[in-house]
């Protein structure tokens, strides 16, 4: 069985940086934490996780290290339409994320395996008075890889300020499939905090092994700057999924081919597709006014996308999901 070459991280050895400081949009944000400062112990959130196929075929979470807050569980086999693949959630024992957080996580896929990865809840942004909560995520596909990623939704409470750059290294005949859904706010707070926050700055890029470059796509929503009730940003809408398929061309086409876009007035709710550029995949995106309809159509999506790459669909979602 082959090892993987990663490091391996002591507790007291230096982890790897998470480091915002040539975003321009997040300066104005730098000032530190008056109570604890930037990726204090127990604010730098470290996760990384290994997936290969074991001598059975079945796929494995073989490799894994994390630091708190972030936690994850043994993986579980209950998808009944492939249950050969781990189903592995990302919890966090630190509650909400709040000023000078920062987080890294990196998947690695071994060639063959694949995997389903989530987390156990939504994720709630903090109000912050200083600095702000970053990510960076670190996505690796080998070949012949597949691998769901589908994070619940994200709520931005008021003043909030979150960046994140999604990095993705994927052979040509792997499949991703990565979603993320951002609310507008918590919508029944008190008298609703929609669009209060302070900013929201969201990158994902992918190249190809060899460093080929394939796509790169970053919004940055800053409400005091830009309105997001405008038609053409968000209009009327509260909720908003962006997800993101990288898979062969002649998966991608076929996909493509099979999605209608749509625009229901009645129920408020829209979906609309396009190619990714350099045959890289496809882009997928859902508004809505509740997340859970808007979760359906992402599920809805992933089933036919499974099909296509797979052969099976996604079963039904748990009813207490």
């Amino acid at each position: 069985m082959a090892k993987f070459d990663y490091q391996l991280y002591s507790n007291s050895a230096q982890l790897p940086e998470v480091d915002f400081s040539e975003a321009r949009e997040m300066q104005k944000y730098s000032d530190e934490p008056p109570a604890m400062y930037v990726g204090a112990p127990g604010k730098y959130g470290y996760l990384r996780m290994g997936f290969e196929i074991d001598p059975r075929g079945k796929s494995i979470l073989r490799d894994l290290d994390r630091r708190a807050p972030i936690i994850v569980q043994q993986a579980l086999y209950f998808d009944e339409e492939m249950p050969e693949m781990p189903c592995v959630y990302i919890l966090s024992s630190g509650g909400q994320n709040v000023e000078g957080d920062r987080y890294r996580q990196e998947i690695t896929m071994r060639k063959n395996s694949f995997a389903f990865v989530t987390t156990g809840a939504a994720t709630k942004l903090a109000e912050m008075a200083h600095n702000y909560s970053g990510m960076i995520q670190s996505l690796t596909l080998e070949e012949n890889t597949y691998l769901e990623f589908m994070p619940e939704p994200v709520y931005p409470c008021r003043h909030t300020r979150f960046i994140s750059d999604t990095s993705i290294v994927i052979d040509p005949t792997a499949t991703l499939f990565y979603s993320e859904i951002f609310m507008g706010g918590r919508k029944y707070y008190k008298d609703g905090e929609l669009f209060v926050y302070d900013i929201l700055s969201v990158c994902s890029h992918a190249q190809r092994p060899d460093g080929t470059p394939l796509f790169r796509e970053k919004f940055i929503i800053d409400p005091v700057k830009q309105n997001p009730r405008q038609l053409g940003i968000m209009g009327d809408f509260d909720v908003f999924a962006n997800v993101i398929i990288l898979t062969p061309k002649e998966h991608a086409d076929k996909i493509y081919e099979k999605t209608e876009p749509f625009f229901d007035s009645r129920n408020k709710i829209a979906a609309g597709i396009t190619h990714l550029p350099n045959d890289a995949g496809l882009l997928f995106k859902v508004l809505g006014m509740e997340p859970g309809p808007v979760k359906k159509i992402v599920r809805e999506f992933l089933s036919n996308v499974r099909k296509q790459v797979k052969g099976v669909p996604v079963p039904d979602e748990f009813p207490w999901r």
